[in-house]
């Protein structure tokens, strides 16, 4: 088995009107019945240095050995994972192969066995639809209220389990961000 070091991300800029001498790079983790040509992934795409590996969402073990992995290679400054994409960061995150800010949307790590438990010290986006029928926003809710205070942050949209209202503008886009400027 590969040894996979414990990845962090790049610092901003001291500046917040100045910017990388690159892309930001965001490795995205899709969902259960997606893949990287989803709507997710498209859009991320669109605004940064994204990368989505593709993955056989049947093995979830797999699933968390192949991107812990890409995150390696690629060196992301921001982690995105979608519903069972979102139970691989979260795994990530607690097994220490992931330090840097990460986004979570609707997150099913409940359904996939894994801690609803977010670690010390990691920056965390919780994002979830009021009307997802899908995965319990509960499960979200209690689970933004672990980790550091002030480390991890709690969105509520008017939305479905996909969080199709993300896509619309740049508001995907200003979560990602967002994360990456949260405090260390």
């Amino acid at each position: 088995m590969t040894s996979i070091s414990r990845r962090t991300s790049s610092a901003p800029p001291g500046d917040p009107t100045q910017t990388w001498d690159r892309p930001m790079k965001v490795q995205f983790i899709h969902g259960l019945e997606s893949g990287p040509g989803s709507s997710k992934a498209s859009y991320l795409d669109r605004y940064f240095d994204a990368l989505t590996p593709a993955m056989n969402t049947r093995d979830f073990e797999g699933s968390v050995a192949l991107q812990a992995e890409n995150l390696d290679v690629f060196l992301p400054d921001v982690l995105v994972g979608s519903s069972f994409g979102g139970a691989v960061a979260l795994r990530l995150l607690q097994d220490g192969k992931y330090a840097g800010p990460t986004v979570l949307l609707a997150p099913a790590f409940a359904h996939f066995g894994v801690e609803g438990r977010i670690p010390e010290g990691a920056r965390v986006i919780v994002v979830h639809g009021s009307r997802d029928d899908v995965v319990p926003i509960e499960d979200s809710r209690r689970l933004a209220k672990t980790g550091t205070p002030g480390y991890v942050d709690w969105v509520e949209v008017d939305d479905e389990h996909r969080l199709a209202s993300l896509l619309e503008g740049d508001t995907l886009a200003a979560l990602v961000r967002r994360a990456l400027l949260m405090p260390r």
